[in-house]
């Protein structure tokens, strides 16, 4: 087992901190899922973006075309392959 340190803005903390809590998850566990999923995806598990509504449609738009085809995917990684 290794360590990782990190800095992190206090109120960035804090705030992640009563989310994760929420879902009953701690920081060490939701820093260890999302490095998995870096492996899983090879590469972020979501697309940095700050303009809600393009990702809200994109999501409405691949969404839409899933039920009308009857498409489902295998994976998260399959299914960004479409988006």
């Amino acid at each position: 087992m290794d360590t990782l340190h990190i800095r992190i803005d206090k109120d960035i903390k804090t705030k992640a901190g009563k989310t994760l809590a929420d879902l009953g998850m701690d920081m060490t566990t939701a820093v260890k899922v999302f490095l998995h999923q870096v492996i899983v995806d090879e590469g972020l598990p979501f697309t940095p973006n700050k303009n809600v509504a393009a990702l809200k449609a994109r999501l409405d738009h691949v969404t839409s075309e899933a039920i009308k085809k009857g498409k489902s995917y295998k994976s998260a990684k399959e299914m960004h392959t479409y988006i």
